[in-house]
């Protein structure tokens, strides 16, 4: 078959692509939401018993309602429900559809990303032990870090990078290669991205066992479901920074910033699978937005490739590129592993993604160890692969179970039991291979990322009353304070950047102010000079505050 992609495979063409980098670049910054599995043990209600076990977890979880209303409440929707930032690490935990979620602060390094995910775990746990301790019937709430509950339903684990509004707006509306590019990339990353499952669901055909939870629940390329047809890659627009704002009869320029939503992956507990989900992520995005992307490295059906390597964890399985070449998951991601040394090697990582060449050096011994189908050495690095030896050693225990045997299958939704899981046992046995230390992880579940705005938005709730926040979100808070007469206000925090407004840029403010009312005043004055010009660039002020100006009495 003749190479359709011939010019762009030419020696010369890439060569002059290497040196025409795009100019709008942004770090990658990740944030994260995660569903729970929760359920109550030795109960039974109408539509299981989520909902209950969920909001019993919600109640010990102590933090800021989005919304709050005076009588205490909080507000919600028919999906997301009691939303509560925490002032601990400004992340923010909340119910969606009957699942405790997750919601990790905007960190920079996928190593602190790694570290924050482990701390909400810890914070979920925490939060589990206080509810079952006032259990008086013996019954338990049970909570599960996984994504399929094995009766047809998934839950999702989901990334957010910061990107370009260019690179975003060519992904999906103007460059589809580019789209195709990063579905090829995901498609094939189940190798190490997988936690692993027990059979099939979603109509899918059947099979003892599979790499990744999420495979049979992806039915289209794109779109922005996240709970029905779901995607490969997600179209949600959504930025959560920047845009356009009115500001007392003022308007703050749009900022050139787009979040892309990421739903495909598991939700991974092995540190290194992890770190290699959000790290090489960061630097194939950082290749998307500085224009290299390789056409070749494209399948001609994505969604039929994943399912077709997530049922083959002998890694034997190829899918066809669309030049015509058929190869396993491993090769592709070994092709993908190249472009990205390339890349790295010519600096393209510099600035926006840290310790780029640490993750390289990760990826790259994981993909060897892969392709030389080394499993035991790997049962320390990848879920799927650690899950399948503990599975494999029960069957060995037990003759007589089959894949298709309910204890099994049990112990495939125990794995990620918060409660008593076999993933945390081989933790406390040293079997899982770190790459962040157990006090750095319990250092966010006390403190904010120090290098993007999580550190402001934490310090600003640290600061406040309940009674003096009316609204939080992720780029802005608003107060009800009392001005230096005894006036009431409503004052509003904005952060649209998120890569500023970080412990180094504020900390001096918050020292130095007395109270929440002096600190937003100070935060206010020292922006005056920080509003951004008409230039529709991805610089931006580093917190923007603005009053509704007083009210009568209260």
């Amino acid at each position: 078959m003749k190479n359709i992609f011939s010019n762009v495979s030419d020696p010369a063409a890439r060569a002059a692509a290497k040196q025409k980098p795009r100019a709008e670049r942004l770090a990658k910054l990740c944030g994260a939401d995660v569903e729970l599995g929760n359920f109550i043990t030795g109960a039974a209600a109408v539509g299981g018993t989520g909902a209950l076990a969920s909001r019993l977890l919600l109640r010990e979880i102590h933090g800021f309602p989005t919304g709050a209303r005076r009588d205490g409440g909080v507000t919600y929707d028919d999906q997301d429900w009691g939303r509560k930032y925490l002032k601990e690490n400004g992340g923010c935990i909340y119910i969606d559809l009957d699942h405790l979620e997750l919601a990790q602060p905007e960190t920079l390094s996928a190593f602190d990303h790694v570290a924050c995910a482990q701390a909400m775990l810890r914070l979920a746990r925490r939060a589990q032990t206080a509810a079952n301790v006032q259990s008086t019937d013996g019954k338990i709430i049970e909570v599960l870090a996984n994504n399929s509950d094995g009766q047809g339903n998934s839950y999702g684990s989901h990334l957010n990078f910061l990107i370009t509004r260019r690179a975003w707006d060519e992904l999906f509306f103007s460059r589809m290669h580019t789209l195709l590019f990063l579905a090829s990339y995901q498609a094939s990353s189940i190798v190490f991205t997988g936690q692993g499952k027990v059979g099939s669901e979603n109509r899918a055909p059947a099979v003892a066992y599979q790499i990744s939870q999420r495979a049979d629940f992806f039915e289209t390329l794109s779109s922005i479901e996240t709970t029905q047809r779901r995607p490969i890659v997600n179209s949600r627009n959504e930025a959560l920074c920047g845009g356009f704002r009115r500001v007392v009869r003022r308007k703050i320029p749009a900022l050139e910033m787009a979040r892309l939503h990421v739903i495909f992956y598991d939700h991974t507990l092995c540190p290194v699978a992890s770190l290699l989900k959000v790290g090489v992520m960061q630097i194939v995005l950082a290749m998307i937005e500085a224009g290299r992307v390789n056409p070749e490295l494209i399948l001609d059906h994505p969604l039929a490739a994943v399912q077709q390597w997530s049922h083959d964890p002998a890694l034997d399985a190829c899918a066809e590129l669309i030049g015509g070449q058929q190869l396993t998951a491993v090769e592709l991601q070994l092709r993908f592993f190249a472009e990205a040394s390339a890349f790295v090697a010519d600096g393209g990582c510099e600035g926006f993604v840290p310790r780029a060449k640490e993750i390289l050096e990760l990826w790259g011994d994981t993909l060897q160890k892969l392709s030389r189908k080394d499993f035991p050495a790997l049962t320390s690095r990848v879920d799927w692969i650690l899950k399948a030896s503990l599975l494999d050693r029960a069957r060995h225990q037990h003759p007589d179970w089959t894949w298709e045997s309910p204890e099994l299958k049990r112990l495939d939704l125990m794995y990620g039991s918060l409660r008593n899981g076999l993933y945390w046992a081989c933790e406390r046995q040293g079997v899982i291979e770190p790459v962040v230390s157990d006090e750095r992880i319990e250092h966010f579940t006390q403190q904010p990322p120090e290098d993007t705005r999580a550190w402001t938005r934490a310090m600003l709730l640290r600061h406040a009353q309940p009674e003096e926040i009316e609204r939080v979100d992720w780029d802005e808070i608003s107060f009800r304070v009392r001005d230096r007469d005894g006036w009431p206000m409503r004052e509003q925090v904005w952060l649209p950047d998120p890569l500023a407004s970080g412990r180094a840029e504020n900390e001096n403010l918050f020292q130095r102010a007395p109270g929440l009312a002096g600190v937003i005043e100070t935060l206010n004055e020292s922006s005056q000079d920080l509003w951004p010009a008409t230039s529709a660039t991805a610089t931006s002020t580093a917190v923007a505050i603005y009053s509704n100006g007083k009210e009568k009495p209260i």
